[in-house]
């Protein structure tokens, strides 16, 4: 079954502003550490990466858009160690008219999506006219990320193996196979990634993004940051409040949660959006999960699930469509009220014996092309996860006693998300972050962005986040899909745009639909 190029399109909008946070997070042995050199060594060796310049020409593919390398300290406690990161960088300069007013650097979130491909893609010939006019758009994928000194794990027929494990065990040895692939996953990337795989956290992320804006020549950040590219924005502000332009965080996350919350709250939040989904489903002769009621479509799909667990069904080609790949289908499309129509398409394809337009979804979500090769996206997922907030869960067993609590939060997909959150156990090296409130206390304005039906960032997290930051002002989306600007308002993008081209933040709790 095919999918339409434009709901594609939807769906891709929607993942640029990927949120995969369902990703857990860490454990593992530390490696062994080297003096500390002083302060003023650092300084000084700092320095140089400060006064480097881009040597700036025109990236593949042309249309307009310009590629550098920025040289970035693999460990900025020791940035004189020699051993140094190789960043990709691109932009698109402003095109007039009007007087330029800087750099404004974008990130679509992930962790581990391609800035650099958002900008080329979307943000450099999507955003309104009158802010590309004003700004060069700037991208950089950060550090482990695409073409960023990618962190890679598996090969491509391993990541089929991977991406297909049940992720609902029933059984203790069922519970051990979904173990042993996340400890194969583990192992693999701390076999190909090497040591940049201690070194991709958000802070440090955080930390490459105030390298490039000086190296860009701009006084402040001025940045538009979708989805986990809140958290970067936000760490940002509070690593360097004085150095806050105009940040929009938009489908923020709340940096004060555990990882057992975040991946809790955003199983609550696919149930919500489930839920608004089967409201419209039910409405329309052809749903194919009944046209009764919200509580007969989550009944249908729970059991076609169960049924897929064991019954696996064809897709024309050599992968089946289990209960994992078909759970991630769904939730792939769940992220964007634009796929709907392909998302009932799908399922009544499927529960007829056909199960390609699922895998097409599953495919979409894990970032495999049609050659069966894989994006870095799902390697530097849970390298940055897991290197940012302790694990969710330890064992299986703390997964079990969890169960209760995400399957009330979900009935449909608690217990796979639940399961999912192990990975983290295994992790090969330690967390360097633990969870707490970002206040960037002394920043310019920042505008927070929440979605009240928002899937992966919860609507109450862009409150959180709001309530945190001493400078933020919250603007409110009433409506669905992940994430607002440019996803349709008048009212979200005139707000936006009116702030990152005069300064001026909507005013305090202003919503939109």
């Amino acid at each position: 079954m095919d999918i339409s190029r434009g709901a594609l399109r939807a769906i891709s909008a929607a993942f640029v502003a990927v949120a995969l946070l369902l990703a857990g997070c860490t454990s593992g042995a530390a490696s062994p550490r080297t003096p500390s050199p002083t302060k003023a060594a650092t300084r000084a060796a700092l320095a140089a990466y400060y006064e480097q310049k881009l040597s700036w020409h025109e990236c593949r593919g042309g249309a307009g858009f310009e590629c550098a390398t920025l040289k970035a300290p693999l460990d900025y406690a020791r940035p004189d160690d020699g051993h140094d990161l190789k960043l990709a960088v691109s932009r698109k300069k402003a095109s007039g008219p009007g007087k330029r007013l800087g750099s404004l650097m974008v990130n679509p979130g992930g962790p581990g999506g391609s800035a650099i491909d958002y900008l080329q893609s979307y943000a450099g010939i999507g955003y309104p006219a009158r802010v590309r006019a004003r700004y060069d758009l700037v991208a950089m994928d950060p550090r482990g990320v695409a073409a960023s000194e990618p962190v890679t794990c598996l090969g491509d027929k391993q990541m089929d193996a991977f991406t297909q494990t049940d992720q609902t065990p029933d059984a203790p040895a069922e519970t051990r196979s979904l173990v042993a692939s996340y400890q194969k996953f583990a192992r693999g990337c701390a076999a190909r990634s090497g040591e940049i795989l201690g070194h991709v956290s958000t802070v440090e992320a955080a930390r490459d993004m105030d390298l490039l804006r000086e190296v860009l020549g701009d006084r402040k950040l001025t940045y538009v940051g979708a989805s986990y590219g809140t958290f970067l924005g936000a760490t940002y502000a509070d690593l360097f409040p004085r150095r806050v332009g105009r940040l929009v965080l938009d489908g923020a996350l709340d940096p004060a949660l555990t990882s057992e919350q975040i991946n809790r709250d955003q199983t609550a939040g696919f149930e919500t959006a489930f839920t608004a989904f089967a409201k419209d489903c039910v409405r329309r002769t052809s749903c194919p999960l009944g046209t009764r009621d919200v509580p007969q479509a989550r009944e249908r799909l729970t059991a076609f699930f169960t049924r897929l667990d064991t019954h696996p069904v064809p897709t024309g080609e050599s992968r089946r469509l289990g209960e994992s790949l078909a759970t991630t289908g769904v939730l792939a499309a769940l992220y964007d009220e634009g796929a709907w129509p392909q998302l009932r398409t799908a399922l009544r394809s499927a529960m007829r014996g056909d199960g390609s337009g699922l895998l097409t979804l599953a495919d979409l979500y894990y970032e495999r092309d049609g050659d069966g090769s894989y994006a870095n996206l799902m390697y530097a997922n849970p390298a940055v996860n897991c290197l940012d907030l302790p694990p969710a869960f330890r064992t299986p067993a703390d997964v079990r006693k969890s169960l209760p609590a995400f399957q009330k939060a979900s009935p449909v997909f608690g217990k796979a998300l639940a399961w999912s959150a192990l990975n983290c156990a295994y992790w090969p090296v330690h967390p360097t972050g633990t969870p707490h409130p970002l206040h960037a206390k002394g920043a310019a304005p920042i505008v927070v962005v929440g979605t009240t039906r928002d899937p992966a960032t919860p609507y109450t997290w862009a409150r959180a986040l709001a309530s945190q930051l001493t400078s933020a002002t919250l603007l409110t989306y009433n409506g669905d899909g992940h994430t607002a600007y440019g996803r349709g308002s008048a009212c979200i993008d005139t707000a936006i745009d009116t702030y990152l081209l005069t300064g001026t933040p909507p005013p305090s709790g202003k919503r939109c639909t």
